[in-house]
């Protein structure tokens, strides 16, 4: 790799390429949207299993498909084709995800409580394991297309806004179309029928997605790297994923994002309780709710790029989660103390309406700077190992987002367990003993997740001036080793 070859890696991207490659998340953002506010409240509350053994089905799946994600993400970093390291998977993947997230929504009638558990995680598994075989090749391409310190992260606004997008548009249509109100199920969040309607025209949106995003950036290939000519053995893989473990700023970031995300997850699982019980907001509120989501979401992918300039991307980080974590819990333990209007005011839903809009936008920026912050370690780990491993770092990251999410869910499913939530009964019908117990355990788990994941970030040491040093060495040694 001599300078020519480090500054066309540097370059600016493309309008074009941006939105493209952006554009795919809509299909990661739809499955994510949907397992985060929908899943274990659909198991539990419409097909009437324990809450408990709903949260534990959904954590053990997505902890067995999350060590599928490091072989995915190794793969795919050694695939040599026509097509390039990351297209021949993406394309292959799109089919299955869209009928295995289909099946995960039409759960076979008359089935046994523990039948339902096991096709709970079997499906689960598999529509988590075939959108990882799209997911972690799309996302390794971000470290691909640039090396540029700042570029990076303006490409991964692209990929969060469209994320967020998809994920929030698609929960919208569900509560407003899918989800809404009928004679025969005055609370829409209940109609079992709603959600098969659901699954299947999901499926078809991530399909969708999958393909233009494979397709509009397939003109990139020749400008992606290519791996080295050497066999791929289970011995050197073995090495190549224990050897990150010893890149000290990805063992911050990774040690950060089990917490983080283990937070997120309980956030994004617990949410639909909240909203339908402790503020007993109807469907059609919750739905108005993705508005807020997607005007935060334009609002960090304005911002993102603009802080990222301006500042370093670790101490912002630092910075953001916990003040969109406030805005987050700040209701809740307001109403705790007695300081927030009751159900009952027409400030409730503007308030929460704002507060969710400014929770979301700092969290989001937060987490395009933290996947920016692990695309600059793949210059790291080269400069210490002469290896590129795009795939393995962002698998080891989607690992500990799988796993930990997984968590999450299943916290929420101990909280809701653990405090005798009801189950398919009417807003305004739950004890109040038990909403205030809701929030009492819950504002106090999310402070220590999202405290300890802050806290790790610590251990992070690469800026924008030592990136710039590390790609200045690696052109160098480039253009020794070609004399």
């Amino acid at each position: 790799m001599n300078d020519a070859v480090i500054g066309r890696h540097a370059r600016r991207l493309s309008l074009p390429t941006r939105f493209f490659y952006g554009f795919g998340s809509v299909a990661f953002g739809v499955k994510d949207n949907g397992f985060s506010y929908f899943l274990a409240f659909f198991y539990a509350q419409v097909m009437g299993l324990p809450a408990q053994a709903v949260g534990l089905a959904i954590m053990l799946a997505l902890i067995l498909d999350a060590f599928i994600d490091p072989i995915i993400g190794q793969l795919s970093d050694n695939t040599r084709s026509r097509w390039g390291r990351r297209h021949p998977w993406m394309y292959g993947a799109a089919i299955p995800v869209a009928i295995s997230y289909l099946l995960l929504w039409n759960p076979p009638a008359g089935w046994s409580d523990g039948a339902l558990l096991a096709y709970l995680v079997g499906v689960a598994v598999l529509i988590r394991t075939f959108i990882s075989c799209y997911e972690i090749p799309s996302a390794a391409l971000a470290a691909e297309l640039t090396t540029e310190y700042d570029e990076r992260t303006r490409l991964l606004s692209w990929r969060y806004l469209f994320g967020w997008a998809g994920g929030l548009a698609m929960y919208g249509l569900a509560l407003a179309v899918f989800l809404k109100p009928t004679a025969q199920f005055p609370v829409g969040q209940l109609n079992s029928a709603g959600y098969a309607s659901y699954g299947l025209f999901a499926a078809g949106l991530m399909l969708f997605a999958i393909l233009v995003t494979s397709v509009g950036t397939h003109r990139q290939i020749p400008n992606l790297r290519a791996p080295p000519a050497e066999r791929v053995t289970l011995a050197r893989l073995s090495r190549e994923l224990f050897g990150t473990l010893k890149n000290r700023n990805f063992l911050a970031i990774l040690g950060s994002a089990f917490f983080l995300y283990a937070g997120i997850g309980l956030g994004f699982a617990i949410n639909l309780y909240f909203a339908t019980y402790y503020w007993e907001f109807t469907s059609a509120e919750i739905a108005l709710f993705s508005f807020s989501s997607l005007t935060a979401a334009v609002l960090a992918f304005i911002l993102a790029p603009r802080i990222a300039a301006r500042f370093d991307k670790k101490p912002a980080a630092m910075l953001l989660l916990p003040l969109g974590l406030a805005f987050s819990i700040g209701p809740i333990g307001l109403r705790l103390l007695g300081a927030f209007p009751s159900n009952e005011s027409d400030l409730i839903f503007p308030t929460i309406f704002v507060t969710n809009m400014l929770s979301v936008g700092l969290g989001i920026v937060a987490n395009i700077l933290f996947s920016s912050m692990i695309a600059d370690v793949v210059e790291d780990e080269e400069l210490k190992t002469g290896r590129r491993q795009e795939g393995l770092f962002f698998a080891a990251i989607a690992f500990a987002n799988k796993a930990t999410t997984g968590l999450g869910i299943f916290a929420a499913g101990l909280i809701v367990g653990a405090v005798q939530f009801p189950k398919g009964v009417a807003p305004g019908a739950v004890p109040e003993a038990v909403i205030r117990s809701l929030g009492l355990v819950y504002i106090p788990v999310q402070t220590v997740l999202y405290g300890t994941a802050v806290l790790l970030l610590v251990g992070y040491r690469i800026s924008r001036t030592s990136h710039g040093e590390t790609l200045r060495k690696l052109a160098a040694s480039a253009t020794s080793k070609l004399r």
